[in-house]
Formats: C-alpha cells, structure tokens, sequence
C-alpha cells in the first residue's frame, strides 16, 4: 500500500507548490499600501500662472527622500529646489523655481509607504496651455523586477518559516509530549528556524534595493543598508533577528532536557480523563511550563515584527489593530504549524513513538480555537481594511479576502473530515482494546496451560536426569571395580613373577656356587703357574634380582575439558539467543507498522490531513500576495479623489486661484467621502470660499457640520475659525473670508456625519 500512496503524495504536493509558486508570481507588481489621494495642481489641471510648489496628499504617512519627489519642464529638465517636506499631516510639497514658462510639466515621485511599501508614479500639470513634452517616466516601479519578486518570495519563507516553527513547537507542549524525542519533527521545527532566518537576512539585504532602485547590484550597497537600519522595518527585522536567537535556545532546550523527559509512548485515555495536560512530575511541569511560557513571548515578539511594520501598523485603531494582528498571526501558526507537525507525525513517526488518538484530539481543539481566533480578528482586520461591503468586489485586496475566506471553509470543511477519521479511529482503538482484552485472556489461558505443561515435562526431565545419573554413577563403580580388580590381578601376577625370579635367582645362584666349587677343586688339581678363567654368568643375577613393578593407571583428566566445552557452547546459545530476539524485535516492528498502515481509519485521517496541508500551502501565498496588496479602503479613497477632482473640473469646481481636494473617512456609517475647497482670489485680504462634499461615488452629500480653519504657522497666526453657509444640496459657501498676510497656510476642514462620527482632513496651500 506504502508503494501506492507515495506517488500520490508527491504528485499532490507538486500541484501545491505549482500554485503556490503561480500566485506569488501573480503578485507582481506588488500593490502599495499608500496611495496619491490628491496633489496641488491637481492631475491634468492648467493652471493660469506657476505655482511656487507642488503638493503630494497620500491617504498614510509616507518616507521621502531627496530624489522622492521630482518636477520636470516639457523638456525633461528639472524645476524643482530644495528637499521634500512635510508640512502637515500626510501632505509633502517640493518648491519650484521661479519664472516657469508655459507648458506641461511631469510630476514624478518614488516614496516609501509607512508600512513599509514602495510607492511609485507620475502625473501632469499644465501652465498657460498644455503643450508637447518629451518626458518618458517609466510605470516600472522598484518592486517590479527581480528584486522585487526575491523580495515577496523572501517574505513567503518568512512566514511559512514562522508558521512551522511556532506551530510545530506548540503542537509538541500542547498536543504530543513524545514529539520532542521524533528525528522527523525535530527536523520540521529547525526547517522552520533555518528558513525564518534566513529568510530575515536575505529581507535585510534586499531592504534597500527594493525601496529605490530595484537594481540586483544595489542589493550588497552598505550605504544603503546603513540607511535600511534607521528605518522603522530595518529595526523590526534586526529585532526578529534577535528574537530567533532566544528561539533556538528554546529548541536546544525543547530537543535537549525536555526530549529526556518526555516518554517514549504515552498512553492513550479516554475523552472524559484527557485534560492535555502533562502526567509527570513536578520538574516535568515546570520545565513544561517554562517552555510552554518563554515560547508564548519569543513567538509574540516574532509576531509583532510584522505587526509593528506593517498593515496595523497605520490607519484607523493601530494601537488595537497591532495587538490583533498579534494574535491573529499566532493563532494561524497554532493551526496551520501544528497542521504541518501533525502531517509528519502521521507519516514519519516510528513504531515505537506512534501519535495517539489523544494527540489528535487535543490538536482538534487547538485548531478549533485557532479558527475561532482567526475568524474574529479577521472580521476586525477586514472592516478596517475594506470599510464598505462594495470593497469585497470593487477592489483587488477585497477579491483577494474573498479567495482567502473560501480557503478557509475547505480547510475548516476537511478539518471536520479529519474529526470524523479521529472519531472513527478512536472507536476502532476501543474495539481493538476488547479484542485485545479477549486475546490477552486467551493467551494467558494459553501460557498458563502451556506453563503446566512445561512444569510436566520438566519434572520428567528431571526423573530422566537423576535416572541418567543413577545409571552413570553404577558404570562408574562397576568401572572402579573393575579397575581394582586388574590392578589387583596385575598386583598379583607382579608377585608370581616376582617369586618366579627369586627361585631362578636362587637356582642360578647354587649352579654358580656349585660351578665355583667344581672350578676349584679342579684348580687345585691343575699345576701352579695356570690362572683360573673368571666366571662370567654373575649379571644374570642381578635380573632375577629386579622387581618387576605393575604399571600405574594414570588419572582421568577428562573433568576439565568437558566443563571448558559445556562453558562454551553456553556463550553460544547466549549469542544466538540475543541475535534471536533481535530479529523477534525487528519483525514484530515491521508487523505492526504494516497493521498500522492498513488501518483504513488510519489512512483516512492521513489523507484528509494532506489534503488540509495541501490547502494551507495556498492559503498562506494568498495570505502573502494580501499582506502586499493596497487595502480596499486606500484604494476606493483613492478612486473617490481621482472622481471628485474630475467632477470638479466638469462642473467648474476649482476655478478659482486655489483648489484643495481632500477624501475623509468618519469610521462611521457613510462616512466616506471627498470634501473640495475653492478659494477665490487666493489672496490678503477678503476671498470667497465654497465647500463641496461628495460620496465615494462622485454625487454631491449632505452632512451635519463643515467647519474650517486657517493656520498660518510660521506667523503663528490662527487657527482663524471659518462657518460656511450650506447653499444645496454638498455645497457650502462663506464670503469676505479675511486672510490677514500671504504665506503657506493650512487649511484643515472637519466633517460630522453623525453626531459622535467626525473627522478632521487637512492641506497647505500657498496664498498670496
């Protein structure tokens, strides 16, 4: 079955990243975040006489540097002077030099968003009449080209890096204690660390590049990351740097003196009795404590790096959108890392550490809280990012939200079908315990008859044995004896000879006495000069004297070799016994790893875990492509700007010698809008003022109260309050407004549409 699946795995895990890889290609160019929402003169105007500066309104805060706002004449040459400033709220202006000639001059300007996105485009203005111009600014913006795909590819591993490493290291305290003591899921937790830093480091790298010329070569540039550093994303990715340093004392931890204590299988119990929490003791829960503690901190501080630079970071509510955003993050790498970790396990974990029902159903719970999480700071995070139903449709960020909703449900839909495998396997567990119950008895009954038996057949050994050994000691007496009995036979035959040799001696002894004597009394007959011949037979005698001694029987030293030879046949059998047991091991291993892979439960729940991993994947490139994407609300303030300067200039709005155009948003219920001020001659003295307020679709509205205000801050004049009378229906008017000297004044203009819903909008414009 294995030989099966593996094809399908890896088929279905190449589709993913194919999609994944197609939707992160499909988010370039990256969308920005801050949007032009208005400038003075306005896109395509024609002005009568040159303005002394020109005015960028942006719907956030934005960074400029010296070449972020560039004016060119219709020849291509610059006009402007002097750096970019700020001169109230999100309003930049850029003066020009004086005594511009008629024509058509080129607005361009490349600035960097406050949540950290490059912002790049280019319009123009008219003075006199519009003329030709030869000025070509290219749409390519920083974040087009390569660097700007590394650069959404680097953000995709940093958040993919994040999910498994936070995810997967709560799965272990949370949900699967002897997870820490699994090579497979180790790895899985330090792929994630390796890929989060990595991923930070190659963001840092990339930083400068990618905010202004988009060039690889610029990429190594040290200025240029020396002024990375001093920005507010430069500081949140050298503190995500510091936090991974905390996190891999925490895995060296988790691995190291946790992974010890953990056992190698934990017993499964039932629902009612599974609290999740930890049964051993006291020092087990407190370094499970610690852990499960300092974890919590290191990944919200991993969290807030993005929090803090990015999205919540501007608009409405930041300091409650920062905090969401927090929990948001982490509650999507509970589900989502914890997913990955429990996929691995399913698939990698060894025999002898199997993940048990209980595990997965303490992670049914996790992710359960995890999609309630999600789905109520989701709701939060889309009014704030979309403000209207329409935005869902009209907007790429709201279509977007739409796909990410949708991949939600399937995971949530697949999720229940995990629940119901989990269910079914938790059932199936229950029968196997009284199967096995039943088959314990059995085999106890088995052993038991079994043992009785051997205790029968060992008593007949043991009455074999001693009769075996009743019957060697008889062999071995009657072999005594019979050996005494040679001995004594040979003893005896020892003495007859013995007595045979004595009487042969004594024979020999009286021939050679009676030879002597023969010998001489023939000598003493012979006459004297003859010598007698010496006898010579005397050594015959020394024979017979000798003994003839039985031979020794030499002693039995048969003992030691037979005990050396029963010694190591022993060692034998003690080998072949231990590599039997191995082998016993190794086969009741394979023998359950093959029960446990035919486990059609077993396989269900794999299946439909794959399947919600396969969707994760997906759902966190949407997930990136969304992060860089212009929210729907920036984008329909900036549709209702672009509509209202044009409705202006088709209904002679913004005729006199000052026009201002600014998008308001209350926070409340049709609370959107774009309020236009004209202000006629634009100089000291009397001028007439008129408002005009408008709805995101262009049609002129009605509101509670319109108030302005002029500040003259260098003069520190004002602010000079101003009531217009309402005249119809969106407009407003006030004549003999009194303007005291010329200068660059301030013009904030507050808007109520309820009676607790206001805001306050505001623009320079040089009067005078």
């Amino acid at each position: 079955m294995t030989q099966t699946i593996a094809p399908r795995v890896r088929t279905l895990v190449l589709l993913i990243l194919a999609v994944a890889g197609a939707l992160l290609a499909g988010a370039a160019p990256v969308s920005a975040h801050a949007a032009l929402t208005g400038s003075d003169p306005a896109q395509g105007a024609v002005v009568d006489t040159a303005p002394s500066q020109v005015s960028l309104t942006f719907s956030e805060p934005i960074a400029v540097g010296d070449d972020s706002v560039r004016v060119l004449d219709p020849k291509g040459e610059r006009v402007d002077k002097g750096d970019p400033a700020n001169p109230s709220g999100t309003t930049y202006s850029v003066r020009l030099v004086s005594g511009l000639p008629d024509g058509t001059y080129t607005v361009a300007y490349q600035v960097v968003s406050a949540d950290s996105h490059p912002v790049a485009g280019a319009f123009t203005f008219s003075i006199g009449a519009p003329s030709e111009t030869t000025v070509s600014v290219s749409a390519q913006g920083s974040d087009d080209g390569l660097v700007g795909w590394l650069y959404g590819f680097g953000r995709y591993v940093s958040y993919a890096g994040f999910v498994v490493l936070a995810g997967g290291a709560a799965f272990i305290l949370a949900c699967w204690a002897p997870g820490a003591r699994v090579r497979a899921v180790q790895r899985l937790v330090v792929s994630g660390w390796l890929a989060l830093t990595s991923a930070t480091l190659g963001l840092l790298m990339l930083r400068g590049s990618y905010t202004t010329s988009g060039k690889v070569g610029d990429v190594f540039d040290l200025e240029l990351l020396g002024d990375v550093l001093q920005t507010k994303t430069g500081a949140a990715l050298v503190s995500r740097l510091l936090l991974l340093a905390a996190a891999a004392l925490f895995i060296a931890v988790l691995f190291g003196a946790y992974a010890r204590t953990a056992d190698a299988v934990e017993p499964d119990r039932d629902a009612e009795d599974d609290d999740g929490g930890d049964d051993g003791g006291p020092d087990k829960r407190d370094l499970t404590f610690g852990l499960a503690l300092g974890g919590t901190v290191v990944a919200a501080g991993l969290a807030a790096s993005w929090a803090m630079s990015e999205h919540a970071s501007q608009g409405l509510q930041a300091g409650v959108a920062m905090p969401v955003d927090v929990v948001h993050l982490l509650a999507v790498a509970a589900w989502l890392g914890g997913l990955t970790a429990l996929l691995v396990a399913l698939y990698r974990a060894p025999v002898e550490t199997p993940v048990g029902r209980d595990a997965v159903r303490r992670f049914s719970r996790l992710a359960f809280g995890s999609v309630v999480t999600l789905a109520v700071t989701g709701v939060y995070q889309s009014w704030r990012q979309l403000g209207s139903w329409s935005a869902f449709t009209d907007t790429r960020y709201g279509q977007l939200l739409l796909v990410k909703i949708a991949l939600v449900a399937v995971m949530v839909a697949v999720a229940f079908l995990s629940r119901r495998w989990t269910q079914r396997l938790a059932d199936a567990r229950v029968s196997e315990a009284a199967e096995e119950a039943e088959r314990t008895e059995a085999t106890e009954e088995a052993e038991r008859t079994e043992a009785a038996e051997r205790a029968e057949e060992t008593v007949r050994a043991e009455e074999a044995v001693r009769a075996e050994e009743a019957v060697r000691a008889e062999e071995a007496v009657r072999a005594k004896e019979a050996v005494r009995a040679e001995a004594t036979q040979r003893a005896e035959e020892g003495v007859r000879a013995k007595e045979a040799v004595r009487v042969k001696a004594t024979e020999r002894a009286k021939e050679a006495v009676r030879a002597e004597a023969t010998e001489r009394a023939k000598e003493a007959k012979q006459p004297a000069g003859t010598a007698p011949a010496e006898a010579s037979g005397t050594s015959e005698v020394s024979e017979a004297s000798m003994a003839v001694e039985p031979p020794k029987a030499s002693g039995a030293s048969g003992a030691s070799d037979a005990s050396e030879a029963e010694k190591a046949e022993a060692g034998q059998d003690s080998v072949r016994a231990a590599q039997l047991a191995r082998q016993r091991a190794a086969a009741e291993a394979a023998r359950q790893k093959r029960l446990r892979d035919a486990d059609p439960n077993r396989f269900g729940l794999r299946r439909s875990v794959l399947a919600e991993a396969g969707v994760a994947v997906v759902l966190l490139a949407v997930t990136t492509v969304l992060t860089q994407t212009e929210p729907g609300r920036t984008e329909q303030d900036a549709r209702a700007a672009t509509a209202a300067s044009s409705t202006a200039s088709a209904t002679g709005q913004g005729s006199g010698a000052v026009s201002l155009t600014m998008p308001f948003d209350t926070g409340g219920k049709s609370g959107k809008g774009v309020v236009s001020i004209d202000l006629d001659p634009a100089q000291a003295g009397d001028n007439a003022l008129h408002v005009y307020v408008e709805g995101p679709d262009g049609t002129p509205v009605d509101v509670p109260e319109v108030k302005i205000a002029l500040t003259l801050a260098a003069q520190n004049i004002g602010p000079l309050p101003v009531a217009p009378d309402h005249v119809t229906t969106g407009h407003w008017s006030a004549s003999r407004v009194q303007i005291p000297m010329a200068g660059d004044w301030k013009v904030e203009v507050t808007v109520r549409t309820s009676d607790i819903d206001q805001v306050t909008v505001s623009k320079n414009a040089q009067i005078g």
